[in-house]
């Protein structure tokens, strides 16, 4: 039995040595950890080759690394922006962004763009604006109010009024709103135009706002036209107008229409004149050439004279003015002009005949100058000092160079202009009566 048992323990012993033995042989039978198993699948070489491999088009593995790009964030206007805006702007205004904003930590894309205010209400702005090299645009609101009183142009003072005749008072006066085309004309007192007398009147303009404006005049109701006192005007000859204002920054010229009839241009020219200024037409109710345009314009050339044109005209419309515009440039076929094309509207005393405000007709001159650019010219606007102080808008005044009409010795006119008209008197050889006298500033580039 103790036999039996010692031979049953040693088979058993051989028997664990044996199976120990072969669980040494052969680790790669066992269960690897997951990520070994990764390893050994991306490191070990392939056996075979599949025809997924074989072919030209390569696929992408699911153990290929794939480079992703991380999206760009859109930029930021700044948390600590201030751009504000008038609360309130004048109807008609010409009026800046630049001008609008009152208060800014950012840089306006472009502040000469003009604000809206063509109508009278509420609205908002789109303001474009610049934040560390990014556009934004901000949203403003502002209101539109008309707040201008109407302006008198003629007051009509000691107007006289022929006997037996109907009266109304707006054929004696004048007047003109910023923005209303249509002001009403009233009045308090009393004309009994079959009665010889005065009378003395208020009258008063208001617009569609309610803005009003109220002044005193008197009306003479008379059997027949007073009698003129004649002409005592003093006239100036040329050679002494060249003397006073003579200087190294000027040089002199006149201006002519059909009025001065024949004139010899090189008598003209040898009295001092450098330039001339020539009417081609006029407008009333239809587009007239100056009966001596073409004759003016060819021997004031010819005589060595530069030159420039003006147009007379009492259009109100823009399409108008822009056919007009086209009508001077086919009367010019082609020739080059020395000096610009202006433009010349002097209908102020019965303005509100016309139906337009003062913001119509500084638009009707931008509509001439922006055709007379078109055309291949430059322009030019015409006024008095009076009319450039109360009717013709500061863009009006900085799109182009002003022609000045101020007769004085020395103008006090305070904006700027290019040529001075500094008399109407004027006396040259080569014209038989008066003339226009100017002056040009050299420094000032309309040609």
């Amino acid at each position: 039995m103790k036999i039996k048992l010692i031979s049953a323990l040693l088979l058993t012993a051989l028997l664990s040595v044996f199976l120990f033995t072969e669980s040494v042989k052969k680790p790669a039978e066992r269960s690897a950890p997951d990520n070994l198993q990764a390893e050994a699948d991306t490191t070990a070489p392939q056996e075979t080759t599949t025809a997924a491999e074989t072919d030209t088009t390569t696929s992408t593995t699911a153990t290929e690394t794939t480079t992703t790009t991380a999206a760009t964030e859109p930029p930021e206007p700044p948390a600590d922006l201030v751009l504000r805006g008038l609360d309130t702007v004048e109807a008609g205004a010409d009026l800046t962004l630049a001008d609008f904003i009152t208060e800014r930590n950012v840089e306006l894309r472009d502040g000469s763009v003009m604000l809206d205010t063509s109508e009278i209400g509420s609205f908002e702005a789109d303001v474009p604006y610049l934040y560390e090299g990014t556009e934004f645009t901000q949203t403003i609101s502002y209101r539109v109010a008309d707040t201008t009183k109407p302006i008198v142009i003629n007051p009509g003072n000691n107007s006289a009024h022929k006997i037996n005749t109907a009266f109304d008072l707006s054929n004696y006066v004048g007047f003109a709103d910023n923005f209303d085309a249509h002001p009403v004309l009233t009045y308090e007192g009393e004309v009994d135009p079959d009665t010889p007398g005065s009378y003395p009147l208020t009258a008063t303009v208001t617009d569609s706002s309610g803005n009003a404006v109220s002044w005193e005049l008197t009306i003479n109701v008379i059997e027949s036209s007073p009698q003129g006192s004649g002409d005592t005007i003093p006239r100036v000859d040329y050679s002494d107008f060249i003397s006073r204002y003579s200087g190294d920054n000027v040089r002199f010229g006149i201006d002519v229409s059909a009025w001065q009839g024949e004139i010899d241009f090189d008598a003209v020219r040898d009295a001092g004149c450098s330039f001339v200024m020539i009417r081609v037409g006029y407008y009333y109710s239809q587009v007239k050439p100056d009966d001596y345009f073409r004759q003016n314009l060819k021997n004031a050339a010819d005589a060595g004279l530069d030159v420039g044109i003006y147009f007379y005209t009492t259009d109100r419309t823009e399409e108008g003015v822009r056919e007009h515009v086209r009508w001077i440039a086919e009367q010019l076929g082609g020739q080059k002009l020395d000096l610009p094309i202006a433009f010349d509207w002097e209908e102020f005393s019965h303005f509100q005949e016309y139906g337009m405000s003062i913001r119509d007709l500084n638009n009707v001159y931008a509509a001439f100058a922006d055709e007379v650019i078109k055309q291949g010219y430059k322009p030019m606007l015409y006024s008095s000092k009076y009319f450039l102080n109360i009717i013709w808008s500061e863009r009006s005044k900085r799109s182009a160079p002003v022609w000045l009409a101020h007769y004085v010795r020395q103008t006090d006119y305070e904006g700027d202009y290019a040529i001075w008209q500094e008399s109407a008197y004027g006396r040259i050889p080569g014209i038989s009566g008066d003339v226009d006298m100017d002056i040009q500033y050299l420094d000032k580039q309309i040609g």
